[in-house]
Order: structure tokens, then C-alpha cells, then sequence
């Protein structure tokens, strides 16, 4: 019986009727296109899994090309983040290229346009040029530069790139219709006047290529075969086929734009604009925040690759844009971070628990699991003494039946030592306990293979010794939003609707051997959550961000 394969998904379908219909397979060729303006987040995701997904299905070359034709707010710091993203994503691509590379390219053929009568270099405001394009219902009205004499335009174009004219005196566009209702028709803007040095290209150039002009003409010269973009660029598709149109080759591959929806998830934000403002208005520390939905900041907080990938593959190619829930993405993530996860004992809310028949001054090491999901994690030993601290939250004076913790009179285990038993407690002038005094029965030690350690108690509590712990600072993390669609509402200031609880910090106690956690490498803290080493920690001060806690009620079917 041959195994079910998975369907395929619209893009797939366009893909292999375009094999079916001819296409020589060996041509297939994708990109994934950032603009580097800014970090890559949980929406790019999608289009870098589905672009990659479908060159290692095909065995199809994928570029990585970065569309930087807008210097204004370009920057190498976004390039480096881009490439170091794919790369933690685990994606190869096959060549770097850029925009860039082909100015000279995209310039010449705006000359050839001219002289075919299909450009001409308008001298009207950006604003006046808006006016003039009406709206969707009403027909737009002509340029009065629209005619001008093909030697006219090109002289002005020319004088345009040798930085003659001042910043928005004049532009170049494309004459297709100001008539179509599709208002990317109305004679775009191919080249502006921007006398900005660019990141690559220094002060070379003092015009710049509209998006819509080099995008599509990038992928005609990297011949690819299949231009995915989301479905914001749908109402585009007729222009970039237009743009095509005047300098495709027979015998080349002439490159198909098809879109698919954007990807939205609750409690993120994925507008590159409104992040840049919650780093510029410092409502975060920086485009890597934690609680940033970019891709560096998810990586900070703990994610990993498999996660972000498996919950792209749950959510699918669809042609419709839906809200999907961030639990779902959580899901994956404590999915993931449990099979792979190392288990440690942190107490984040300490309260000393004292021993009072352990033997002062004596300490022992135990044997303790890495990770029980994994056979070949290992184990490791810890540190047992006299003097504890659990979490306060464990312990109760008095406390109901249902109570499975610590209370005065009752038992527990220590995860992987004694069975204790509380008998009195310390407290502070305003009654808060400041120690739990218990005892233990020194043949209860787990594991040992004694009656007395195979006895069952009904709680097992996470612990550190108080002799050796290290202080560590702890990030509670939060969604960075109340509402689920924060810009949702056009009427209201996203800003506003920021959490004051996003984050919280506290001091705990680790078990030493995190003294040699490595970042990158996700824990379990025992109990409470699952926690990244961040890289603001330093020798004398260890800083560990929260993840995810470790259950939540949300399921998938």
C-alpha cells in the first residue's frame, strides 16, 4: 500500500501544470526578496518556507536578493540581520544579488522605453501627480508633459542622473493609461530624484528605481521562473507584466508573479513601518526585543527553526487572508523545545528550606536526567546540602486536600533526592514565612532501590541548594499586546494598546551547572517554563528569558 503524499498546495498546482504544459523543469528558479529597511519577521517567515520549500522540492537554484532601491532607509545592519535570519532558519541560498546590481541595467532600458515612447520625465510634484491620478471610479487626466519630444525626456533623464535638478522637481514615468481602473496603470513613477548615498553604491547614483520597476525587472534578469509575492501585490501583477513586456526576449524565461496570502498572527504586528516606531519610540529596546515578532527577536526569546517551520507547514498556502492564533505557534514551540530541551532546577520565587537532621557542614552529589524525552541526553549530577531554596508558591501552612505540595505536617519528594516532611516555619515582623523547617528520611534517596524510596508521595517539588546556586535574573515576557489585532482599528493608535506587563524581571537561584549555559540552547526550568540564556548576561550576572510556560489549554485537532 503506497503511503498517502501530501496535497499540493495552489502554487504547487500552477507549478507543475506549467511542467506539464512544457516547462523545462531544470529551469525552475525562485528568489526570496527583502527590502533590507528593517528586520525580517513572523510574516516573512511564510514566503521564505514557501520559496526554499519549493526549491528543495524541485531541486531548484533559490537567490536571495535584496530589492535596495531605496537609500532613505536602507542599511547594512538589515542586510546582515536578513542573511544571519535564513541562515538560523537553516536555508541555503544559491547566489546574494541585489538591486543594485543591475542599475546600469534597469537605467539603460528606462532610456529604451523613452525612445519607444513608452516614458517621458514629468515635471510635476509627487502631490500634483497623485491629484491628477483621481481614483479607481473617475478617469485620471493626463500629465501636461506627457507628449513632450522623446529628445526632451531623454536629455531631462539624463540631466536627472548627473544630479542637475533638485529632490522631487521632477520624475520619470511610464505612459501605459491613465484611464484603468487599476490606478498602478496611471503612468507610475519608474525614477526619482534622491541624492542619498546608498549602501552599496556609495554616491554613484542620484536617481532610484521605483520598487514596481526593478522588482519584476531583477527577477527578468535572474530568469526566474516563479515571482511569489503575498497578495498585497495582486492588484500590481498587471504592471509588472507590462514592464516585462518591454524587454523580454523570445527564448528567455519570461517570470510569473503569483501571490499568495499574508500571514497575520495575534498579538504581532507585521507592518515594517510600526516596528521601526516601537524601536524609534523606545517602546522596545531594539529590533531584537523578545517581544518583537522579527525573526531575531524570536530567537532571542527561544524559538527554534523546527518550531517556526512546523507551524508555517500547519498554516498552510491559501489564497485568503485569516487571523491565525498565536497559541498555535506556541503550540509548536513547546512541541519542539520539549523533545529537545535540557531540565534544570531554577526556583524563581525563593524561600529557604533548612534540613534539620541533614548533617551540617556535609553535601552530596546526585544523579539527575537531562531530559527524559530523549534516551541519549544523559544525566547529570547536582548538588544536595542542608539548606534549600523551593518556591514559595510550593508551600502552604495549612492547606485542603487537593494541595499536593508542601504544608506543615505533610510529605513531598525532592525532585531526585529525599522525601521530606514539613514541621515549622520562620516568619518576618509582617508574617511573611522566611523559612520552612522539615526533616528527612535519609533512605528515601531516589533511585537507591530502598522500600523506603519506592514509597509514594503525592507531590515532587524542583529545589536548589542554597550553598550552590547562582543567582540568575529571570525575563517574564508577555505578549507586547492587549488586543489580538492591535492595528486593526484605523480610527485608534496601535501604540496604545501596548502591554505595561510585557515584561517583568526577577531573581531567582539556578542549580550551578547553568554557569555553562551557552545561548542558543533552550532549557526547561523545571516546573515553570522553558528559558533561553539572553545576551545581555555577563559572568557575575546570568540573564534567562521565559519562552513559553510549559502547558496551555489550547489544542489542535
Amino acid at each position: 500500500m503506497e503511503e498517502d503524499k501530501k496535497p499540493l498546495n495552489f502554487i504547487e498546482h500552477i507549478i507543475e501544470e506549467d511542467i506539464a504544459a512544457g516547462f523545462p523543469k531544470e529551469k525552475l528558479r525562485f528568489r526570496f526578496p527583502p527590502e533590507p529597511n528593517g528586520y525580517l519577521h513572523i510574516g516573512h517567515t511564510k514566503a521564505i518556507c514557501i520559496n526554499f520549500g519549493l526549491g528543495e522540492k524541485y531541486g531548484a537554484p533559490v537567490n536571495l536578493r535584496f530589492d535596495d532601491t531605496n537609500p532613505e532607509k536602507e542599511e547594512q545592519e538589515f542586510v546582515d540581520s536578513i542573511k544571519a535570519d535564513i541562515d538560523w532558519l537553516g536555508f541555503k541560498y544559491d547566489q546574494e544579488l541585489y538591486a543594485s546590481d543591475y542599475f546600469d541595467q534597469l537605467y539603460d532600458w528606462a532610456v529604451q522605453m523613452i525612445n519607444d515612447g513608452k516614458a517621458y520625465v514629468d515635471e510635476q510634484s509627487s502631490e500634483i501627480i497623485s491629484e491628477q491620478r483621481k481614483n479607481p471610479f473617475e478617469e485620471g487626466v493626463d500629465s501636461p508633459f506627457r507628449n513632450r519630444p522623446v529628445a526632451e525626456s531623454l536629455d531631462l533623464f539624463e540631466k536627472m542622473k548627473n544630479g542637475e535638478f533638485e529632490e522631487g522637481s521632477m520624475s520619470l514615468r511610464a505612459k501605459i493609461d491613465m484611464k484603468s481602473p487599476n490606478m498602478n496603470m496611471r503612468d507610475p513613477v519608474m525614477y526619482r530624484i534622491l541624492k542619498r548615498p546608498h549602501h552599496r553604491t556609495g554616491d554613484q547614483w542620484k536617481i532610484y528605481p521605483m520598487y514596481d520597476w526593478a522588482h519584476g525587472e531583477s527577477d527578468y534578469i535572474e530568469q526566474i521562473s516563479h515571482s511569489l509575492c503575498s497578495l498585497e501585490f495582486e492588484n500590481h501583477r498587471p504592471l509588472y507584466d507590462w514592464y516585462l513586456d518591454q524587454v523580454y526576449k523570445e527564448n528567455s524565461v519570461r517570470n510569473k508573479q503569483r501571490e499568495f496570502a499574508r500571514m497575520n498572527v495575534s498579538y504581532m504586528i507585521t507592518s515594517k513601518r510600526k516596528l521601526q516606531r516601537l524601536v524609534a519610540e523606545n517602546a522596545v529596546t531594539g529590533w531584537d526585543d523578545p517581544r518583537m515578532p522579527t525573526i531575531s527577536g524570536m530567537r532571542r526569546l527561544g524559538f527554534t527553526p523546527t518550531s517556526i517551520k512546523n507551524f508555517i507547514e500547519r498554516v498552510g498556502v491559501a489564497k485568503r487572508e485569516n487571523l491565525i492564533d498565536i497559541q498555535l505557534l506556541e503550540f509548536f514551540v513547546r512541541e519542539d523545545l520539549n523533545k529537545i530541551a535540557t531540565r534544570v532546577m531554577t526556583v524563581v520565587d525563593p524561600v529557604k528550606l533548612v534540613i534539620t537532621n541533614y548533617p551540617e557542614n556535609e553535601e552530596e552529589y546526585l544523579e539527575t536526567e537531562n531530559n527524559p524525552e530523549e534516551e541519549n541526553a544523559g544525566t547529570r549530577e547536582i548538588p544536595f546540602s542542608r539548606e534549600l531554596y523551593i518556591e514559595r508558591e510550593d508551600f502552604q501552612e495549612e492547606a485542603n486536600k487537593k494541595f499536593f505540595r508542601l504544608k506543615l505536617g505533610g510529605e513531598v519528594r525532592l525532585k531526585s533526592a529525599y522525601i521530606i516532611k514539613a514541621e515549622s516555619v520562620d516568619k518576618d515582623e509582617n508574617g511573611k514565612i522566611t523559612t520552612i523547617y522539615a526533616t528527612y528520611d535519609e533512605k528515601s534517596k531516589s533511585g537507591s532501590g530502598t522500600e523506603e524510596s519506592l514509597r509514594k508521595v503525592k507531590g515532587t517539588l524542583h529545589w536548589v541548594s542554597a550553598k550552590h546556586a547562582i543567582p540568575v535574573d529571570i525575563r517574564i515576557y508577555d505578549r507586547l499586546f492587549t488586543t489580538p489585532q492591535p492595528d486593526a482599528e484605523k480610527e485608534n493608535d496601535f501604540m496604545q494598546f501596548i502591554n505595561p506587563e510585557s515584561l517583568k524581571t526577577v531573581k531567582g537561584f539556578a542549580e550551578p551547572s547553568l554557569k555553562n549555559a551557552e545561548i542558543g540552547h533552550p532549557y526547561q526550568f523545571q516546573r515553570i517554563g522553558y528559558f533561553m540564556k539572553d545576551r545581555d548576561s555577563t559572568a557575575e550576572n546570568m540573564v534567562f528569558n521565559r519562552t513559553v510556560t510549559l502547558k496551555d489549554s489550547f489544542k489542535i485537532d
